[in-house]
């Protein structure tokens, strides 16, 4: 398994940005899928985005599409999650998870897909 550490939270105003990334120590990185999860005040932890081990797919959710980009660098074994056009509902914290199987989670948004979580960094978006 990988251990994973999530950094680059922070607070930021409504339209501003953020970079996430999460950093990988364990096995071997490029044999992972990794997806981008968030747990909101109101919500239960829900599906952001996912890239597969060679970055040639990504899937996002919707709310996610056109403002929020993943990239791995398996070179450096970190993955990324670039936050743009930021709303105050955006705030959460996110987690960075990985899968050994990256078809299905590339196919689905089920926390279940993954098999090893980050502790997760916090978002605050302010009005």
């Amino acid at each position: 398994q990988v251990q994973l550490v999530a950094s680059g939270g922070g607070q930021v105003h409504t339209g501003g940005s953020l970079n996430v990334s999460c950093a990988a120590s364990g096995r071997a990185f490029n044999q992972y899928a990794m997806g981008w999860f968030r747990r909101t005040p109101r919500k239960e932890r829900e599906f952001v985005g996912a890239i597969e081990w060679s970055s040639a797919n990504t899937r996002y959710a919707n709310f996610a599409e056109g403002r929020f980009t993943i990239s791995r660098d398996n070179s450096k074994n970190e993955v990324y999650l670039q936050l743009d056009s930021l709303k105050p509902e955006d705030t959460a914290v996110y987690y960075c998870a990985a899968s050994t199987r990256s078809d299905y989670a590339l196919r689905t948004t089920a926390a279940g897909a993954y098999d090893c979580w980050g502790q997760g960094t916090q978002v605050t978006v302010t009005s």
